[in-house]
């Protein structure tokens, strides 16, 4: 599989200058700080990252819910600011607190494995070793206003994957059309509307415990873009053998660590892998009718634009795949 070739620290450097924020880098190509002045927490080995202050992990309204965050202002997000008056509401949603198979029971009740394969569990970050703090682990990205673990099953990271499925827009004629003003060919990708919170976002969803990253990146999208589990045998069939053939081609990684997801607390967060397939003939699964399913209210080919509203930070994603692919945005 392809990665871009600045790596993915250098898609958070272009977010951090999108936003105005400095940013320096270490000696092994990603921010470090230690938390020095809370050595309890952590162990000699471990890495506080926080390459900027997480923005929709700190809505006011915790998604789903009446609940609201206890205020974290952008000076205090991160753990090693000495704030005394911290006090994050605690909030653990009902879907999860009756232990469905995907979540964790609650702290005391097991002794989870954090920063290790704990069975088939995946509990180690894609940016480092986190911290512990009364038997719970620390948001790497520092304060969100709420603890317990929200929506979110795992304490600690949950695992998703996004496929970012692109192809050429084209005209009537079949011929590549370019932006008016860049000059540049222009992309389209798969996108849907999410029915938990009505933004659009790329198609993705959660890593099942002992699942292969490749294996989720074709399930979601097959489930939430082309509606499989609603398709006849002979129509899934010609489906998954479209999907298959584009998701065996070389992919090209544009993130792989945290998401600024309004799910996010303090001891749950979301991380992801993001890779890109493109439909460079455009008859591969461009040719199939595009149909919502599982979680996914609508679904389009949008085209790839700096404007568009996304989900979480899915806009940074496309522009990777833009600007690596030298097309519009």
């Amino acid at each position: 599989m392809k990665t871009v070739s600045r790596n993915w620290v250098a898609s958070v450097q272009v977010a951090l200058s999108l936003l105005g924020f400095p940013y320096s880098t270490g000696t092994s190509g990603i921010w470090k700080n230690a938390i020095n002045s809370i050595p309890s927490l952590c162990s000699s080995t471990s890495v506080y990252m926080s390459p900027v202050a997480h923005i929709k992990a700190r809505c006011p309204v915790y998604p789903g819910s009446d609940t609201s965050r206890f205020h974290v202002p952008d000076d205090k997000v991160d753990w090693k600011t000495d704030w005394p008056r911290y006090s994050p509401v605690n909030y653990t949603a009902s879907t999860v607190l009756k232990k469905p198979v995907w979540a964790d029971p609650e702290i005391g009740a097991f002794s989870p494995l954090f920063n290790s394969l704990d069975g088939s569990v995946d509990r180690r970050s894609h940016e480092g070793q986190y911290c512990i703090q009364n038997g719970k682990p620390l948001n790497p990205h520092g304060r969100t206003g709420l603890e317990g673990r929200g929506l979110l099953g795992r304490w600690g990271p949950n695992h998703a994957a996004d496929p970012i499925v692109t192809r050429w827009k084209r005209d009537s004629k079949g011929q590549l059309v370019h932006h008016t003003t860049s000059q540049l060919p222009m992309l389209q990708f798969v996108s849907i509307k999410r029915l938990d919170c009505g933004e659009w976002a790329i198609p993705g969803g959660m890593v099942d415990p002992g699942e292969c990253i490749s294996q989720t990146l074709q399930r979601e999208f097959s489930e939430e873009a082309m509606n499989t589990l609603q398709a006849s045998a002979s129509e899934r069939e010609n489906i998954q053998k479209r999907i298959t053939k584009l998701f065996s081609s070389e992919g090209l990684q544009v993130y792989k660590g945290y998401v600024d997801d309004p799910r996010n607390t303090d001891n749950a967060w979301m991380e992801t892998v993001a890779i890109n397939f493109h439909d460079e003939s455009g008859n591969s699964v461009s040719e199939l009718p595009l149909q919502a399913g599982d979680d996914a209210g609508q679904v389009s080919w949008i085209d790839v634009d700096s404007s568009l509203a996304l989900y979480a930070n899915h806009l940074h994603f496309l522009e990777t795949v833009a600007k690596e692919r030298n097309t519009h945005w």
